[in-house]
């Protein structure tokens, strides 16, 4: 196929995806919700629609290529995916780079997640035929000739053991913060709570740590956050409130609660289901400085300002990554076209 062909399909794709209409996949939405709790149809949902609008519409795949020289390749290589399970279809942007970049992808799916993606393949092969020589599921990557492979910072060390010979992206943990000056507005608090809350705060787009100025009034953020309560309802996130809530009550920790999230004062970027780690700060320019010194440790910053050269984006906005906005900060497709 030809990227043109390539490209086509994709648009296809977009448009079904958009219509939800295809009976596989909404089969295999139920089916997923069933075999994990986490993934529940409105968040695979949320997942599919993401898709269809920010990576597959003529307009964001053109701006995106822009940038590039997609060659047309006369022997494609054999790229294996080792996919993440944490969110529905969270591989689905490597994948796509694979594809558009004229390479075979080998995937190995996430016993989590291992019905989404293929419903998805089905219907591009739908589509195009020829879309099936693209694409091959496999129980073990064995044959391939670069890697992209996404997990924990301890699953990574096993990554780099086993790949480290061949061409690779290798992701390890990595997490999102907020940083707040006190001057937002009740809607800037309330889209922060979808960088919270969207997907039961499960990814590393999700604002797990704030930074607050001193003397910052939380009444106006719990209040905002409050209007999520109704995550409270399922059943996993629930059990990790209740356990977190009784945990601190029983060390006798000091934090803030609201009925859905709890805050407390803690360095760690990394926070538990169910809650939140804030920081105070005195000047704004502290906080990059510390960011930046952390950076291979942040996927993102959600704030009213630009935190260059971290990547930052507005209240409401962190699960809603463009073509552009890759994971770790490593361009995928540069990657894929240099092979």
């Amino acid at each position: 196929m030809t990227l043109n062909e390539r490209i086509f399909a994709l648009l296809e794709l977009g448009k079904i995806l958009r219509a939800q209409t295809d009976e596989f996949l909404q089969a295999s939405v139920q089916r997923t919700a069933y075999h994990n709790g986490w993934l529940t149809v409105d968040n695979q949902q949320q997942a599919i629609a993401a898709i269809a609008e920010q990576m597959l519409t003529r307009e964001v795949l053109d701006s995106w290529l822009a940038a590039y020289q997609v060659p047309e390749v006369s022997s494609p290589r054999k790229v294996g995916l080792v996919l993440a399970g944490n969110l529905p279809l969270v591989g689905f942007h490597d994948v796509l780079c694979v594809f558009v970049a004229g390479h075979r992808a080998v995937l190995k799916l996430s016993d989590k997640d291992p019905y989404l993606l293929p419903a998805i393949l089905r219907i591009l092969q739908q589509i195009d035929a020829r879309t099936a020589g693209y694409f091959e599921t496999v129980d073990k990557l064995t044959d391939f000739e670069a890697v992209i492979a996404t997990g924990s910072n301890n699953s990574a060390r096993y990554f780099e053991a086993y790949f480290g010979k061949y061409p690779h992206i290798i992701r390890r943990n990595r997490h999102a913060v907020a940083i707040l000056n006190g001057s937002e507005t009740a809607e800037e608090l309330l889209a922060l709570g979808r960088d919270v809350f969207d997907y039961f705060g499960l990814g590393c787009r999700n604002v797990a740590k704030l930074y607050l100025p001193k003397d910052y009034d939380f009444d106006p953020l719990l209040s905002a956050l409050h209007e999520y309560r109704q995550i409270v309802n399922h059943s996993k996130y629930k059990n990790n409130f209740d356990y977190n809530y009784a945990l601190w009550l029983l060390n006798k920790v000091d934090f803030k609660a609201n009925g859905c999230v709890m805050l407390k004062e803690d360095p760690s970027l990394s926070s538990a289901i169910a809650t939140l780690h804030y920081e105070y700060y005195a000047h704004l320019s502290e906080v990059q400085q510390q960011l930046i010194a952390k950076r291979d440790e942040i996927q993102l910053v959600v704030s009213q300002h630009d935190f260059a050269p971290l990547p930052s984006f507005a209240f409401g906005q962190a699960q809603q990554p463009g073509l552009a906005d890759y994971a770790d900060g490593v361009d995928t497709l540069g990657f894929l076209l240099r092979l």
